[in-house]
């Protein structure tokens, strides 16, 4: 009797191992890439339940969420010799999850070598006011060369980004000059045009006077109000000449 318990006994508990070797579970975005006897059996399983055969089967799991990679900070010489050291950051995930498991040996790792190459190769290639002012453009480069060197592997690669630039301190300097005389050239060169234009409507006015001298008049009254409601002590009137042109013909006359 004791026998047959003990056998009962070991009879369920390598059921239960069995069951517990055999039973899998996958989350939502997770698939199970299977190996039997060491073959690829397709296709990948999940998410879900779903059952295995003891010591015939193997399974890697395979995350298909997107992941975030950190590109590390990468020593470049710009196009136009100048050492800058940027980092970046590349968004990825896996769309064919057998390629991934058996294409390459570690996904991830291969991913970021392949992302560090690219950066150091296309900022390279780059002069240093594109790296910092075309910032759309190169990202867009560097998803697509790192897209399709990653597609083999089941990889999309569906962003890349360009984080920090750091540029020498001798550089930041003269940058910094250079954008210092660039705002007092503009600042001349609106100034010069106010000007001009200044000058354009004096001329138009003198044309105007010119032609309606009373025009003159009007403008002497004009100045006579603002000086009146000033608080000086002392005014000055500004007498036109064509007031006192009389005046000084006669007195001219008289000492004829």
């Amino acid at each position: 009797m004791v026998a047959a318990l003990i056998a009962i006994a070991a009879v369920v508990i390598i059921v239960l191992f069995l069951l517990s070797a055999a039973i899998r579970i996958t989350r939502e975005y997770e698939r199970g890439v299977i190996f039997r006897l060491g073959r690829l059996h397709s296709p990948p399983k999940g998410p879900g339940l779903f059952l295995l055969i003891p010591v015939v089967d193997k399974m890697v799991r395979v995350d298909l969420r997107t992941v975030t990679l950190n590109i590390p900070p990468q020593e470049v010489i710009t196009k136009d010799n100048v050492p800058v050291r940027v980092n970046a950051v590349a968004y990825f995930r896996i769309i064919d999850p057998e390629k991934a498991i058996v294409q390459v040996e570690n996904f991830m790792v291969a991913t970021s070598q392949i992302s560090q190459t690219t950066l150091r190769s296309v900022l390279g290639q780059h002069v240093l006011d594109e790296l910092l002012s075309e910032r759309d453009k190169i990202n867009a480069i560097l998803q697509e060369i790192i897209d399709e060197a990653t597609s083999p592997w089941g990889i999309k690669v569906s962003i890349v980004e360009v984080k920090d630039v750091e540029i020498p301190t001798g550089m930041q300097r003269a940058m910094a000059r250079q954008a210092e005389a660039e705002r007092e050239r503009r600042a001349k060169v609106i100034n010069a045009e106010g000007e001009f234009q200044a000058s354009e409507r004096l001329k138009d006015a003198a044309l105007v006077i010119e032609e309606h001298p009373i025009a003159l008049q009007l403008r002497y009254l004009q100045t006579l109000l603002e000086i009146g409601a000033s608080n000086a002590t002392t005014i000055v009137f500004p007498a036109p000449i064509e007031l006192i042109k009389p005046f000084l013909q006669g007195a001219g006359s008289d000492g004829k």
